[in-house]
């Protein structure tokens, strides 16, 4: 079986979170003998082909970029060579040049699509791309939902319920760097015995503005872990509001943020917007046996993490809410050490790559025989 994943960003290039499911399935897939195919945009001038842990990485160079869009005229030209090769092609959407090149190249192979977000920001352009978005979805062959949540509350998946399956994001834990005791105490030495933690790029949608709000009058630590486009706009809000315990530490080595999470007291994860379709860095808390917090937004995010059993949810921009489940956990560490070990179990029953990886081989073997029958 050979299967190309189709997507405007991927490992090496970046990581956020679909690039990371993308990896993910990429890699399980080719450890059981599947072989795989990523074919991606990039702004740089970089190999066309890498291999990465047993499957090829493709990149076109990304042409320009509209309404965050990115469009590049080689990659129609690669994508039709590599569908041709192709048992299944494997789609991760919003995209919608992606959408264009489907039709442009007529795709006649089994079709797997992986729907990520509702696209929730771009509500005028969505007008003008709603037809073109309906005639795509309706000719895949199945669509993928991350969370039963996230189905349960996207007017687009409801439209297509027929089609839909829901595999839940997997990660695998033996992927991760081991944290070294010398990089634990390091932290340790720097940032206390206990603190809250957030990991993410540091977007629009992540609710970090209220979670610099709901730090009024406490002094607990927080630590933020990565980097984005509204950086400068977070640290200038803390130091407006004189915000002394939170630490912002920028994007750090896979080796650093595993030693964090593995020294963390509990993750906050206060994302507003469904554009927050599941929570990979929650997930992450969850795989290392921390209590969470999360904001109910209808997504993926309230399936991972479970209010009164893995962690606490709250509604999303609350500041007080936010404030008062941080000072429940930061009071009471037996509940905290209860919803950890729960978490983490959650996380094995779940959520495993090993798990996902033979749920989409399962759709891609079901898709074969149907067009073999």
């Amino acid at each position: 079986m050979r299967v190309l994943h189709f997507y405007k960003t991927a490992f090496p290039d970046t990581m956020g979170g679909v690039e990371q499911l993308i990896h993910q399935i990429a890699r399980g897939a080719s450890m059981r003998g599947v072989q795989v195919d990523v074919l991606s945009l990039t702004p740089e001038k970089v190999d066309r082909t890498v291999v990465i842990e047993g499957y090829l990485a493709h990149r076109a160079r990304m042409d320009l970029q509209i309404a965050s869009t990115s469009i590049s005229v080689s990659a129609l030209l690669r994508f039709a060579q590599l569908a041709r090769k192709a048992d299944i092609v494997h789609y991760h959407f919003p995209w919608p040049f992606m959408d264009v090149v489907h039709f442009a190249t007529a795709v006649n192979k089994p079709t797997v699509l992986t729907y990520h977000s509702d696209i929730i920001r771009q509500r005028n352009l969505l007008k003008l791309y709603r037809p073109l978005k309906r005639r795509f979805l309706g000719s895949v062959d199945r669509i993928i939902a991350t969370s039963p949540n996230y189905f349960a509350t996207s007017d687009v998946l409801e439209t297509f319920a027929d089609k839909v399956r829901v595999i839940p994001i997997g990660l695998d834990k033996a992927s991760y760097p081991e944290p070294t005791a010398e990089n634990i105490q390091a932290w340790r030495e720097r940032l206390g015995e206990r603190f809250f933690m957030f990991v993410g790029v540091l977007r629009y949608y992540k609710g970090l503005h209220i979670l610099l709000e709901a730090m009024r009058g406490v002094d607990y630590p927080v630590v933020i872990v990565g980097a984005g486009p509204i950086e400068q706009e977070l640290k200038a809000q803390a130091a407006r509001l004189g915000l002394s315990n939170v630490h912002f530490l920028g994007h750090l080595p896979d080796e650093d943020k595993v030693a964090l999470l593995a020294l963390c007291y509990a993750v906050v994860f206060p994302s507003h917007l469904r554009s927050e379709a599941f929570g990979i860095s929650l997930l992450e808390g969850a795989m290392f046996g921390k209590p969470m917090i999360s904001s109910e937004i209808g997504t993926g995010t309230t399936f991972i993490n479970i209010g009164g059993e893995t962690g606490m949810v709250v509604p999303p921009s609350d500041p007080i809410a936010l404030r008062q489940a941080m000072t429940y956990l930061w009071e009471h560490p037996e509940e905290v050490a209860k919803m950890g070990a729960a978490a983490e179990a959650r996380y094995w029953q779940h959520f495993t790559a090993e798990r996902m990886v033979e749920a989409y081989l399962d759709i891609y073997r079901e898709l074969l025989a149907n067009r073999k029958a």
